[in-house]
């Protein structure tokens, strides 16, 4: 039955016919959609082939081979895959370190830890990541994705594999004269697709300024370095060579690309989800597509890849409706390559530097950045320390450490807000004014109990305390701990502590760390607070007669003392 259900389990990761239920009614929208990002598709795999140290052709493999393999395989029935600009930003300083080879042997290894992430079912992942995080470590990877073009734009290149350092040293070395004519380049073909965009919003801006450019530069022979000469063709499929030693020194940018690609993946899948009503959004079985994606690009000599959010973005808006799309977009950069790759030798790098800086400068809105910096300090500090630390170190560890600043803040607002509330007893008598009602609400968790402790424990000149913890949430074991030393912390003060309404599925925290033995008396424990204040007012009442008898005592033996004839004599 088990083995059943495993099997199952791994059939819903699969593809299947469902999958095209849409086709027949949807194929029209759908080729119209895959057209137009397949035109807007080419600048970007060229450029960020060239950008990561790989090449045009690795970059244009990947858009095909992945972009078909993620969308046959993947979770989502619109998402478009290739390679993309954060990728680029992991890429560039393996390809500095190990050469352009190591590129097709990192595709397939991440490729493989991303499809078995999917089948150990890890999709869920991406929920657990706070929003201020994902926005930081997307505005860090604009700031690289721009810092990475300078070089290009100035015609010289830097030595270091740090972007901002790298910028920095092709500048001081630049030519100024080819300089020149590069920044002249990149800003016409910023200025081109930003004209574009605001008065032909429906033409693809990017490809109708490369190709003005491009004119332009081989009518007046521009001193510009171009792409060069392309294959006619994919690229024969073979399993990378890689020595025992390469897949070694490979392994943590390979568990690096593999953690960037399935985060990137995922959150442009949600994205596409929310954007329109495709079906559902299986996070698993993209990862399985991602992956198998990655292994495919890289047999083929390109790099990893995976979910582009500004095309799958385009792709939605263009009217996909099913997976027919990203396959039409991969099967026309294919068609581009095989009968116009004589045209894209002629396109300057510069050019295509010129798109990557509009493409890093439109991933960060006005809006966005507004709504961040004005929702305070647990909002735009993940924010700016994950976008710091990705522009300045380590895109993985800028993830993992904007979300350890996002839960610490987190932890510092509950465990302000979370105290314990003194109420007043209903029905006031005679000697309540001994008797202390707390209510904790909210939690009691190792970031809140000092607090609380320090709320309860200063409660003075009372005989009773009640503490009610039915509204008690989030209840972990440092919580049960310190309330467990508060009860005994009371105890041998002569407070006697009544515990009302601990939760079913607190209660055998509460038992196991001591919290329940810590009472003085099993009938101290109690689910009704009527209960428990009609205990309490009777221990009062108890200590008040035992005051009065104590008295009378002390009173008689006075007496007694008084007339005896020691006293008198």
């Amino acid at each position: 039955m088990r083995v059943a259900g495993a099997l199952r389990g791994l059939l819903t990761l699969a593809p299947s016919r469902a999958d095209y239920r849409a086709v027949p009614t949807s194929w029209r929208p759908d080729l119209m959609a895959g057209l137009t990002v397949g035109v807007i598709a080419l600048p970007l795999a060229l450029a960020f082939g060239i950008s990561s140290g790989a090449g045009p052709q690795a970059g244009l493999v990947t858009a095909i081979v992945a972009g078909i393999v993620a969308a046959v395989f993947g979770g989502s029935a619109v998402q478009v895959s290739g390679p993309t600009g954060a990728m680029v930003v992991v890429l560039a300083p393996v390809v500095a370190a190990h050469g352009v080879g190591s590129v097709a042997v990192l595709s397939v290894m991440a490729g493989i830890l991303v499809v078995v992430a999917g089948f150990l079912r890890l999709g869920r992942v991406i929920a657990y990541i706070p929003w201020p995080v994902i926005e930081g470590f997307t505005l860090g990877i604009a700031v690289v994705i721009a810092l990475q073009q300078i070089p290009a734009a100035v015609a010289a290149h830097g030595a270091a594999t740090n972007a901002a350092v790298a910028a920095v040293q092709a500048i001081a070395s630049a030519d100024p004269v080819s300089a020149m004519w590069a920044l002249a380049t990149a800003a016409a073909v910023a200025l081109v697709m930003e004209v574009g965009r605001r008065f032909t919003p429906r033409l693809p801006s990017s490809v109708v300024a490369i190709g003005v450019v491009t004119l332009v530069a081989m009518l007046v022979s521009a001193p510009l370095a171009t792409i060069g000469g392309l294959p006619a063709g994919l690229p024969v499929p073979a399993l990378p060579h890689a020595s025992l030693q390469m897949v070694f020194s490979l392994l943590g940018p390979a568990c690096t690309v593999a953690i960037l690609a399935a985060i990137e993946s995922l959150l442009s899948g949600r994205v596409a989800a929310s954007m329109a009503d495709n079906g559902p959004f299986d996070a698993d079985r993209e990862l399985v597509g991602q992956g198998l994606a990655s292994v495919a690009a890289g047999i083929f000599g390109g790099m990893p890849a995976t979910g582009a959010i500004a095309r799958t973005a385009v792709n939605v808006r263009s009217g996909a409706r099913s997976r027919l799309a990203a396959v039409v977009h991969a099967l026309v950069l294919l068609v581009l390559v095989l009968f116009a790759g004589s045209l894209v030798a002629h396109i300057p790098l510069a050019a295509l530097a010129g798109v990557l800086v509009v493409t890093a400068a439109r991933m960060i809105t006005g809006p966005t950045l507004r709504a961040v910096l004005g929702a305070g300090s647990s909002t735009w500090m993940p924010f700016a320390v994950t976008a710091i630390v990705t522009v300045s170190f380590d895109l993985i560890d800028a993830v993992a450490i904007g979300v350890v600043v996002a839960v610490v803040l987190v932890l510092r607002t509950l465990a302000r807000t979370n105290v314990a509330h003194r109420e007043e007893l209903p029905d006031h008598v005679p000697g309540d004014e001994r008797i202390a009602l707390f209510r904790i609400d909210g939690s009691l968790f190792f970031g809140a109990g000092e607090r609380i402790s320090a709320s309860v424990g200063a409660a003075d000149d009372v005989q009773v305390v009640i503490l009610r913890l039915s509204q008690l949430q989030l209840f972990d074991a440092t919580g049960a701990r310190q309330l467990a030393e508060l009860v005994r912390q009371l105890e041998r003060r002569g407070i006697t502590v009544i515990l009302k309404g601990i939760r079913p599925e607190h209660h055998r925290l509460a038992v196991s760390l001591g919290v329940v033995s810590s009472l003085r008396h099993e009938a101290h424990l109690t689910t009704d607070l009527g209960a428990a204040i009609a205990h309490a007012r009777s221990h009062v009442r108890r200590a008040a007669a035992e005051a009065v008898g104590g008295v009378a005592a002390l009173t008689r033996s006075t007496l007694l003392i008084s007339n005896s004839p020691t006293a008198t004599g």
